[in-house]
């Protein structure tokens, strides 16, 4: 199976840089579509890194750019009403014709974030059974069958219209990074979707993937393996690893060695950032998505240029 690459667009990096308008993601969004890449995918947050929502982003790349895949990377449910959601990602995956892949994840522990909890009225501990239970829920309801549910929220008889486009709803893959989360994903989801660490480290934690799918019963050919990327291209490679550091300090507001410590990342030359890229294929990503730092246009075309060294 070759491998599929996938375009992050930049909605953090555009609010963080005063540029609101959404023009320029929609082009850039069609732009990776006429270069082949095979998905779009946007960020998550309410408070903590605010940004475009990514349901009403994706709706419009949805309408906008046909034939490629794409999701959020990725959605936090636990901060939203599972009927809600579960109305939206079904209208979503119609507007798409069954193209949505939900990539959803429970979100770091820092500040910020639990913050952006207590604003959304949102306890923040438990938040991984919330998103256990919200999927479930949401699950049911795409049945298009009625429901009754008593659990964390209350449904009684509850029909949802329209269901999704993909029967059963769209594939959900979990961003998870230590081993409870890895076996989570592959025990109750359809893909698993880490951020880090390094190629070596990656390869170990899939195998445990794979392991725990099959002593699950599952056929780990039906699951998928992504990989979040991020990448900065340049001729001078010690200025394009450079500015993944500035990047990531910008961006987060913390040191980026710690960031690097779990989150995959790579300056270089064209050469050295594809071999980067070819080390996550080779331990077993089947689906590659890829966060850009510095001038986007000229990365996607030399992605694109290079293209049939990473997927075949």
């Amino acid at each position: 199976m070759n491998t599929k690459i996938g375009y992050l667009l930049p909605t953090r990096e555009n609010i963080m840089s005063g540029h609101p308008e959404t023009r320029s993601l929609l082009d850039g969004a069609r732009r990776a579509q006429s270069l082949g890449f095979d998905s779009i995918w946007v960020g998550d947050s309410l408070l903590a890194r605010p940004r475009h929502d990514p349901l009403t982003l994706l709706a419009a790349v949805a309408a906008a750019v046909p034939d490629v895949e794409l999701g959020p990377a990725v959605l936090l449910p636990a901060l939203r009403n599972p009927v809600v959601l579960a109305h939206q990602l079904a209208t979503l995956d119609q507007l798409s014709e069954g193209r949505l892949i939900l990539g959803v994840g429970i979100a770091g522990d820092t500040p910020a974030v639990r913050a952006e909890f207590t604003a959304a009225g949102v306890p923040f501990e438990g938040r991984v059974g919330r998103l256990m239970e919200g999927l479930r829920l949401s699950k049911a309801l795409w049945s298009g069958d009625p429901v009754s549910w008593d659990g964390r929220w209350q449904v009684d008889e509850g029909s949802l219209a329209p269901v999704p486009h993909h029967p059963g709803g769209p594939p959900v893959w979990l961003a998870a990074g230590a081993d409870v989360g890895i076996e989570r994903a592959a025990k109750h989801y359809d893909g698993w979707f880490p951020i880090g660490p390094d190629a070596e480290t990656f390869g170990q934690r899939q195998q445990l993937f794979v392991d725990t799918a099959v002593k699950a019963g599952r056929d780990p050919a039906d699951l998928t393996t992504a990989m979040y990327l991020t990448v900065a291209i340049g001729d001078d490679a010690d200025a394009a690893e450079a500015s993944i550091d500035d990047y990531l300090a910008s961006y987060y507001g913390a040191p980026p060695k710690v960031l690097r410590s779990f989150q995959a990342c790579r300056g270089g030359t064209v050469g050295q950032v594809l071999d980067f890229i070819r080390g996550y294929i080779d331990a077993g990503a089947q689906h590659i998505v890829l966060r850009l730092v510095g001038d986007h246009e000229p990365t996607l075309q030399a992605l694109a240029n290079h293209r049939d060294e990473l997927t075949n």
